[in-house]
């Protein structure tokens, strides 16, 4: 199974937050996923990033991939 380590749309209309997931590759955006690792709030200034390093390491380490948005956010917190 091919897991990707990547964004989950919520909150209401016009203000997201996001959930940084771990889900399969097959599944769509905001829809199964395995593990919720963090979150990201890109509404407060400065936005908030909140990521469980270890779950996130050993995601990594097991052979997911990160979308380009979540790396980026991974890259922000020193993880990738």
């Amino acid at each position: 199974m091919a897991t990707a380590i990547r964004l989950a749309r919520r909150g209401s209309k016009k203000h997201p937050t996001y959930r940084i997931v771990v889900a399969d590759a097959r599944s769509p955006r905001d829809g199964r996923f395995i593990e919720t690792i963090g979150f990201y709030n890109p509404q407060t200034e400065p936005s908030t990033i909140e990521v469980d390093e270890v779950k996130a390491k050993q995601w990594l380490a097991n052979g997911a991939r990160p979308s380009d948005a979540a790396r980026r956010l991974l890259a922000v917190k020193g993880i990738v």
